[in-house]
Order: structure tokens, then sequence, then C-alpha cells
């Protein structure tokens, strides 16, 4: 597993919400959080995926991702 960050536009806890269920359905993502008091809004996440299955599940829910790392 890896640790990679997103830049997104998740802007509350509604938001975080509405994400955790595409989240939590991969069974490659161990842990996540979204740092809410970060004006980039930064997604950390430990995975196993690449990058793009994180921006694809986001933008599934809604939301976009940039990989920042």
């Amino acid at each position: 597993m890896e640790t990679l960050k997103f830049k997104t536009n998740i802007k509350c806890n509604g938001c975080i919400n509405a994400v955790t269920p595409y989240l939590n359905k991969t069974e490659t993502i161990s842990h996540w959080t979204v740092d809410l008091d970060s004006p980039d809004r930064i997604l950390t996440i430990e995975t196993s995926e690449p990058p793009q299955k994180i921006e694809a599940l986001l933008k599934e829910a809604g939301y976009t991702a940039t990989c920042i790392k």
C-alpha cells in the first residue's frame, strides 16, 4: 500500500458523507481522510489502487480529485 494525496472539491462533512460509500466499497483502500481545514481540501488515501482509479471513484460520487502526490 502507498499513501496518495489528492486536491479535491470536498467542502464539508456532508460531502464526506456523500463520498464515504464510494471509498469504503473498495477493499484496496485501507484508510482515508479529508483535511477540511486546507484550502485545497486534501484527500489522503492509503491504497494499492492507481491514482486514476481514485479519481474515477470521486467522479462517480460527483466530486473532483487531482493527484498531487
